[in-house]
């Protein structure tokens, strides 16, 4: 009888079932890894795209209430003294001028220009 050199059938196969389970681990693992960046990008992107919307928006806004002071100014004189109504809307004001400032919306000079233009 001949002796058969080197590894047996069922050393063999045991090794390539272990190489197989490996690569199909790895493959996954890279997979996932793949899918939650590319998951992470698309988050990034949309909350970029919110963020340029909102930005948009105040500027709208900020432009709105530039328009109506313009208007306020031109059409009739303004009061001696402010009524007690109109101080919760100014502070609302000066509230979203701050934030437009801090969003970059607004640079520091058009923001004090705003700032002196409602508090005249």
């Amino acid at each position: 009888m001949s002796r058969r050199r080197g590894p047996s059938l069922l050393r063999t196969v045991a090794r390539t079932a272990v190489i197989s389970g490996t690569a199909t681990a790895t493959s996954r693992a890279v997979s996932n890894t793949m899918d939650q960046k590319a998951m992470q990008a698309q988050q990034e992107q949309a909350a970029a795209i919110q963020a340029q919307q909102e930005m948009e928006q105040m500027k709208a806004q900020l432009a709105t209430v530039q328009a109506m002071q313009v208007q306020a100014a031109t059409s009739a004189p303004a009061p001696a003294a402010p009524s007690p109504a109109a101080q919760p809307d100014l502070l609302a004001q000066l509230t979203q001028l701050a934030q437009l400032k801090e969003a970059g919306a607004l640079t520091e000079d058009e923001f004090q220009r705003a700032k002196a233009k409602l508090l005249e």
